[in-house]
């Protein structure tokens, strides 16, 4: 059942349940034991219908007037979105987005260990870095030996693609691309794209639509 809720979910569910799990964290810190799917939708920015309905989806059920145990919802979310388990990660290309990513110490929390970076450039290396930062030849033989599913891509556009390939051929599933270029996800692997620059273009473009409309 819930493999299947899993497949038919979309990427805006997905998103949005992640939000609802960091809204329950927040609501944990403060003591709450219950809450309702208004406190959730509030947090998320949708409607109260829409939280019950996306938790219908994966087999979630609350009660009308005793709401969801935070802490069972809590466990749920986490399975359904693999923070049950510790996840690893290969960053590759330690630039500027890179060596920041290799230090984040949001993902400790979130169940997220960065397990190698990779580089081209001799200067970057550090093997006995808290993670390693590791030659990109060596790249294949330690995403093997860790079973790591996931990579962060950090590279110069020119540079993506091929290293995509390389990442997919040694296993990986699923690939954060940081690069400033389009990467198309091929079969039995999730591409997200994440292109800083267009970001903040598109919010330049709303920020002085607003602004015009005052």
């Amino acid at each position: 059942m819930e493999k299947n809720a899993q497949a038919m979910a979309n990427r805006s569910c997905i998103i949005r349940l992640s939000r609802y799990k960091n809204a329950l964290n927040r609501l944990k810190s403060l003591n709450f034991v219950r809450v309702f799917s208004d406190n959730l939708a509030d947090a998320a920015g949708v409607t109260a219908a829409q939280v019950r309905k996306d938790f219908s989806l994966f087999g979630i059920t609350g009660n009308r007037r005793g709401g969801y145990k935070v802490d069972d919802l809590s466990d749920q979310l986490n399975k359904i979105l693999g923070k049950d388990q510790l996840q690893e990660v290969v960053v590759i290309g330690v630039g500027n987005i890179g060596r920041a990513l290799l230090h984040y110490p949001g993902f400790d929390r979130s169940g997220i260990s960065i397990a190698a970076g990779f580089d081209i450039d001799p200067a970057k290396y550090h093997p006995d870095g808290q993670p390693p930062v590791l030659p990109l030849e060596q790249l294949a033989e330690a995403i093997r030996a860790r079973d790591v599913r996931l990579a962060i891509l950090a590279v110069p556009d020119y540079a993506a693609q091929q290293v995509l390939e390389l990442t997919l051929s040694a296993g990986i599933k699923g690939v954060l691309n940081f690069a400033p270029i389009c990467l198309k996800a091929p079969g039995g692997c999730v591409v997200t794209n994440i292109n800083l620059e267009t970001e903040l273009e598109n919010l330049i473009y709303f920020v002085n639509a607003t602004s015009d409309r005052n």
